[in-house]
């Protein structure tokens, strides 16, 4: 049982409740603190100074003072107001997460929010009644206001959400459950919409999608150093203690594992190959470096999940500071090294394809066929494999490079981490698809050592994979087969495979890279 801001949260965690895995509680004494601090805005609403967004306007108009009579009415018009989302919906499990990851914000009782706003939030995670959220118009600093004007629309009756799969106006299905739309109160709209919980959703599962693709990589670049008789040598661990990189370690411990007890390994044991391309023998090098940035985003996460990020920050009933706490830029920043560190990952994965094509001459066939001429083999699998790196290439310009002053200067730097986070899952869709030329090449090059046998682990995954995607004699329709392969990186099935011939430690360094 999770308790809502009480509990330390994890990706891994977030992605469980947003999954219905996890069940979760507002506890009565996180409920008390909820109200002290509500108790305190509602004293401060009605006094004579001027708090920010309490009774005053909002951005540039935070001068102007408000009748403490129309603070609902004020509340009410900046949902209104800030709802300026275009393009696509998000997916709707970044939707709940973006739900999930407010009430943990808001239940730490620094919010001054009252208990009926999370506990209807709440109602909706519950119910699986989910707003739709625009994907475009968060610039990433007085948090994703757009983005989360949207996602609690449906608080006021307003907006659109979907419910059992079908997307419908929120004030009917309201009606419905016998609900009335809720009267918010001073600085509850600024309370929900101030905060990077949209940047935070597309983070969290970038945390998850990444950590299952990275360790896809290490396994299908085992399987195609196998298929291409490249050396062990390079993954050896006195060689990397040398040069100790806890992602180089990690990978390289990994991939000699993937080839321990190996016939096929050591059959070429005394072969005139002096070294094998980048691709292959650096391997721990390249993914070991996106590991690292992987760990820097899991560990940045993971601290953002557990903060407060609205604005004013309630303190006690003396101190209410208006500062800067939505600022997007702590995680725009590693998103986008996420997003270049993906990328990486599906380059050198497109080195290892195209040299797959080259064959090896009394051993693996050129474009991995053997009756070339006739059929093209693999050759034009490749192709696909780098128009998606060039794509990802195209990607990797950094978004929180990037600022756009807003709201008449008053938001004069702002972190774009929104889009970091967008395109880095989008990198992320790319890299799978990679990674699925490269299975496919890697267990087409892997047949022809046959009857040699490889490692345990890797005759389980290149079984898995025959039984949905044939060894290719001849031409066929080859993008039904990379398609299978994006499948069978998506189910995380090898994965599995990988865990039932797993030692109980690869390396010192397996707990940094593990657990999310």
């Amino acid at each position: 049982m999770f308790k809502y801001g009480q509990d330390h949260l994890t990706s891994s965690k977030a992605l469980s409740i947003a999954r219905g895995q996890l069940a979760t509680t507002f506890s009565p004494e996180v409920r008390g603190r909820v109200e002290a601090a509500h108790a305190i805005v509602l004293k401060v609403s009605k006094g004579d100074a001027a708090v920010y967004g309490i009774n005053t306007g909002f951005g540039p108009l935070c001068n102007t003072r408000i009748d403490s009579a129309q603070t609902a009415e004020l509340q009410h018009n900046l949902l209104l107001s800030h709802s300026v989302g275009m393009g696509a919906p998000i997916e709707t499990e970044l939707a709940k997460l973006m739900l999930i990851l407010k009430v943990h914000a808001l239940a730490k009782g620094f919010s001054g929010i009252s208990p009926e706003v999370i506990e209807r939030i709440l109602w909706h995670i519950k119910q699986d009644i989910i707003p739709i959220v625009p994907e475009q118009g968060s610039v990433g600093a007085s948090g994703d206001l757009a983005p989360l004007s949207h996602l609690f629309l449906p608080l006021i009756g307003e907006g659109e959400v979907e419910y059992k799969g079908k997307r419908q106006p929120t004030a009917p299905l309201l009606k419905a459950f016998s609900l009335e739309p809720l009267v918010l109160h001073p600085k509850a709209g600024l309370a929900l919409i101030n905060g990077t919980q949209f940047i935070l959703a597309h983070a969290v599962k970038l945390v998850d999608e990444l950590k299952s693709l990275l360790d896809h990589a290490d396994l299908i670049a085992a399987l195609m150093i196998e298929g291409l008789l490249g050396s062990a040598m390079p993954f050896h661990p006195a060689l990397h203690a040398t040069r100790p990189f806890p992602g180089n370690v990690h990978v390289a411990a990994r991939i000699a594992h993937f080839l321990k007890g190996s016939e096929i390994n050591t059959s070429h044991a005394n072969c005139e190959r002096v070294q094998d391309p980048y691709s292959l023998r650096c391997a721990p090098q390249v993914h070991g470096a996106s590991r690292a940035s992987w760990l820097h985003l899991k560990e940045i996460v993971e601290v953002e999940l557990n903060s407060v990020t609205d604005n004013p920050v309630v303190i006690n009933d003396e101190l209410i500071i208006s500062a800067g706490s939505f600022h997007g830029q702590p995680l725009a920043l590693p998103l986008d090294y996420a997003c270049l560190a993906a990328h990486e990952v599906g380059s050198i994965s497109d080195r290892r394809s195209y040299f797959s094509l080259h064959g090896i001459p009394g051993s693996v066939p050129r474009l991995l066929v053997t009756d070339t001429g006739l059929h093209s083999g693999l050759m034009i699998v490749q192709y696909t494999a780098a128009a998606l790196v060039s794509e990802n290439k195209s990607l990797c310009f950094p978004a929180s490079a990037d600022s756009i002053p807003t709201s008449l200067g008053q938001e004069d730097h702002v972190s774009m981490g929104s889009i970091s986070g967008r395109k880095a899952l989008r990198v992320c869709g790319n890299l799978a698809r990679i990674l699925a030329v490269e299975l496919f090449c890697a267990a087409q090059a892997f047949d022809f050592h046959k009857p040699l046998k490889s490692s345990p682990t890797l005759e389980a995954v290149h079984e898995h994979i025959r039984q949905y995607i044939n060894i290719a004699k001849e031409d066929r329709i080859y993008g039904k087969d990379l398609l299978l392969a994006e499948e069978i990186i998506k189910s995380r099935a090898l994965l599995n495979i990988v865990g039932e011939h797993r030692p109980e430690q690869l390396s010192s360094h397996d707990a940094l890279f593990e657990k999310y």
